[in-house]
């Protein structure tokens, strides 16, 4: 009898130490239907909430203080019976060596998010094959930012990841559902944000994703003034990228996760030389224009 108690425990313990990669914050905004007290939002929160957090979507091992940080808030427009209109904000970000700062990684407001739910129906994740647009939407997202977590810490690291991603996308395109799509000339879809990801010709992104922590943020606590320009040259690199595809849906993400951050980083501490930065940045990421004028140091 305790032989078996202790073997469930044990089992139990190893359960928890495989399938808990994230540590997210999953919200149901509502208040856009008028009805945000209906029943089936909590329902949905909760059971989504359980899906990201329990499931196991790897086979790394993740200690709990290694679970990535991340949040996931789905603003319902509209809903008929078991029909929803919504969009989904989803944000990350991953910890600096030896600090209690985190620095964001992922930031992308999904716009397309249209999906069927019954309340209590059973919340499933298939690698290989289409459940519901409810899946592979939130499944989509969570190898989003395993894969940019993992290249933080090693160059092309989250290839595994973004293959899953990959997946994913290819087999959600049945029924033409929006955001699933073959990307076209300037769209910020799902479709787009995996198909860059993937492919040599936005290698800076990748790239960027390394550097700009390992030899940038990871420094701050030894050498600010060297990691600060590190992280300098890296956004310098992006005007390669700009230079072959100037409306590059993956420069996006990666300044809208960082545009703060960078605007603190250059408008404080030791100073860098900012002639060629500042410039770079009013090009390649010109919607944060009024951020990047702040940088006066």
């Amino acid at each position: 009898m305790l032989k078996n108690i202790f073997f469930t425990l044990i089992l139990f313990c190893f359960y928890n130490l495989q399938a808990q990669e994230l540590n997210c914050n999953l919200v149901v905004n509502a208040q856009q239907t008028g009805n945000e007290n209906v029943q089936v939002f909590k329902t949905l929160e909760k059971q989504l909430s359980d899906f990201v957090n329990n499931t196991q979507w790897s086979s790394k091992e993740f200690e709990p203080n290694e679970r990535i940080d991340c949040s996931m808030v789905i603003t319902i427009q509209n809903y008929n019976s078991d029909t929803f209109q919504a969009s989904i904000q989803v944000q990350s970000a991953r910890p600096v060596y030896n600090s209690n700062y985190s620095t964001p990684v992922y930031n992308f407001n999904d716009k397309d998010f249209n999906f069927q739910y019954l309340e209590y129906q059973n919340l499933n994740f298939n690698k290989s094959q289409f459940e519901s647009n409810l899946i592979s939407v939130i499944a989509f997202h969570v190898y989003i930012i395993l894969g940019m977590d993992a290249d933080t810490f090693e160059l092309n690291g989250g290839q595994n990841y973004f293959d899953i991603a990959r997946d994913i996308a290819n087999y959600s395109q049945i029924g033409s559902i929006q955001g699933w799509e073959p990307a076209r000339g300037g769209d910020q879809s799902r479709r787009a944000l995996i198909d860059q990801i993937m492919s040599n010709t936005y290698k800076e992104f990748r790239t960027a994703l390394y550097d700009y922590h390992i030899n940038g943020m990871d420094l701050m606590s030894s050498d600010i003034k060297q990691a600060k320009n590190s992280i300098s040259n890296t956004i310098i690199n992006f005007n390669s990228l700009y230079k072959r595809r100037p409306n590059a849906f993956v420069t996006r993400v990666f300044f809208d996760a960082k545009v703060d951050e960078i605007t603190d980083i250059f408008s404080a501490g030791p100073s860098v030389k900012i002639t060629e930065l500042t410039p770079v940045l009013l090009k390649v990421a010109p919607i944060h224009s009024s951020s990047w004028k702040q940088i006066k140091f």
